[in-house]
């Protein structure tokens, strides 16, 4: 019965190898590739210093076409979050309960959500202005949509859209099946960590940095806490204030 038993959970891991990789091959993985490609295709056309890396970009000069693409463009890319939930979900055991992916201790997570994003979000803006000094890092462009009434729910919706999907599929449901793969905590934390950072790469080697030492706090907060929710509250926030912010007073501060 041992050889069997062998089999069994040889198989077992091979499916959710298997499994993983389909999972970020349709999310973040396939991110962190074109990552990769935008960040070489910016490095070969000269300094990543004089580069610009543009995260909410208009799809259509046509306002209620764009306001189409966007809400579309974000609810396709909840897609792989639903996916992965599903995955973990099992009889008898509901998959946002078992990652703290739910609202049943809102006041704890808000606080813990505000602590973490000043603890990740000060020392990442000094990351960002360090690396534009040494020149590894684009300059960055939070939004360029045009001004429409719909132009600042968009950037929220997009903020929350980011960290839901981050959070939940780089944090929850990665730490979730690498566990179950048999990895070491050291192990799991520095894969979660470098994804994040391997699809930040196209803003340059600052962010990568950046985004590796957020994911690092973020996944070991995770497997202190089993909670989600916090980091999801936290990047967020981190999100909103970097694209609203910049969308409402880039020009006051001199950022355009």
């Amino acid at each position: 019965m041992t050889p069997v038993a062998a089999d069994t959970t040889v198989t077992t891991r091979g499916r959710l190898g298997a499994e993983v990789l389909i999972v970020l091959g349709l999310s973040l993985g396939q991110s962190a590739v074109y990552a990769v490609v935008s960040l070489v295709a910016k490095l070969t056309r000269g300094p990543l210093s004089q580069a610009t890396a543009t995260l909410n970009a208009p799809q259509s000069p046509r306002p209620y076409l764009d306001l189409t693409y966007q809400l579309l463009s974000l609810s396709f890319a909840l897609v792989p979050v639903v996916l992965a939930l599903f995955l973990l979900s099992e009889p008898g055991r509901s998959a946002v309960r078992r990652i703290g992916f739910d609202a049943l201790r809102p006041a704890r997570d808000l606080a813990w959500g505000a602590g973490l994003a000043a603890v990740i979000g000060i020392p990442g803006l000094g990351l960002y202005f360090a690396g534009r000094a040494l020149g590894i890092t684009a300059t960055v462009v939070p939004s360029a949509l045009d001004a429409y009434w719909w132009t600042v729910p968009v950037l929220l919706l997009s903020a929350l859209k980011n960290a839901v999907l981050e959070e939940v599929v780089a944090v929850g449901y990665l730490i979730e099946r690498t566990e179950r793969l048999g990895w070491s905590v050291p192990v799991i934390v520095a894969a979660s960590a470098v994804l994040r950072g391997g699809y930040h790469l196209y803003q340059g080697f600052g962010p990568f940095l950046g985004n590796v030492v957020m994911g690092v706090v973020f996944a070991v907060f995770y497997l202190r806490t089993r909670r989600v929710m916090p980091l999801v509250v936290a990047h967020t926030l981190l999100d909103v204030v970097a694209f609203v912010g910049y969308d409402l007073f880039a020009d006051e501060l001199g950022l355009t």
